[in-house]
């Protein structure tokens, strides 16, 4: 009975973290750094705040390749060096001090690019782009850094680009992608945080837009077969707009909150009334094989006597 516990026990102790998902069709737009006023909503309701974050799909767009930014060894370059004419890129907006969402998608990233057989720098070209027109290079090569270093192939550093730049250019590149997003008070009140949804696009060697993948896990096949078609100027069809969203406002406090955060309490509460429960109904049945194997068992002759 005990073995029977134990091991049902460990077939589910583990927290699965829960996203927050909002299925949307809505025009992306980039507002203005003072853009917070939200309205009232109740409840679960999506704020109004956060009608202007979303990822609008522009397959088969063009990026505009002369918009100029700084790298993460402090160089000048443009957006058009990345693209050969010959390989593909991946490219996605974040910002580097960004406290959840910007780390969750980087890592879904490196993960998914971790199982795919193209080698970045050879094959393809990685383009990380900070939303931040305040963030240095210092900040920049600090993110590589890391990434490489969790990548584990250092010796594809130059396929790996942390870029940083200056609104006018930032607000090309994500208007182009229908990336919006808004600048948002972080605890201490001060700008200088945003609310921003998550996706990754491939774009192709001429740098139109291919494909989009949303969230912050990227299947590696399917990351892998983008490259591929993107490689051969294929685009790609519109996904699920389903996304992942950083903040969440909260008019009646003039506060952000990381949904992220929110949601993993709420499935934190789920999973431990699941263990309850089921551990319950586990040990239960467990108690009544108990009883019944008792009741099967022959009985002791007390008359017995040795000899």
């Amino acid at each position: 009975m005990k073995r029977v516990a134990a091991a049902t026990l460990a077939t589910v102790l583990g927290l699965t973290m829960v996203a927050f998902f909002t299925p949307t069709l809505a025009a992306a737009q980039v507002s203005s750094y003072g853009d917070k006023q939200a309205g009232e909503n109740t409840g679960d309701e999506l704020p109004n705040v956060l009608q202007k974050v979303q990822v609008t799909q522009h397959l088969n767009q063009q990026l505009p390749l002369n918009a100029q930014f700084v790298d993460d060894t402090g160089k000048t370059v443009t957006l058009g060096q990345y693209f050969d004419g010959k390989h593909p890129a991946i490219i996605t907006a974040v910002y580097y001090d960004c406290p959840m969402l910007c780390s969750e998608e980087m890592d879904g990233l490196t993960s998914s690019l971790e199982m795919v057989h193209l080698v970045p720098g050879k094959d393809f070209q990685v383009v990380i782009l900070s939303i931040d027109p305040n963030e240095t290079p210092q900040l920049a090569a600090k993110k590589k850094a890391f990434y490489l270093k969790r990548y584990g192939h250092p010796e594809t550093a130059d396929g790996w680009h942390f870029l940083t730049g200056q609104r006018p250019a930032i607000d090309a590149v994500t208007q182009a992608i229908g990336f919006g997003y808004v600048r948002v008070p972080g605890p201490d009140g001060r700008l200088t945080q945003f609310a921003h949804a998550s996706s990754i696009q491939i774009a192709t060697p001429q740098g139109k837009l291919a494909q989009y993948y949303l969230g912050v896990e990227y299947s590696p096949k399917d990351v892998l077969l983008g490259l591929i078609d993107a490689s051969g100027n294929k685009i790609g069809s519109p996904v699920a707009n389903i996304l992942t969203y950083c903040y969440h406002y909260d008019p009646q406090n003039n506060k952000h909150s990381l949904v992220v955060a929110r949601v993993v309490q709420l499935g934190g509460i789920v999973t431990v009334a699941s263990l309850g429960s089921f551990m319950f109904l586990m040990f239960r049945r467990d108690v009544q094989l108990g009883r019944a194997d008792d009741k099967e068992s022959p009985q002791p002759d007390n008359n017995r006597r040795n000899g």
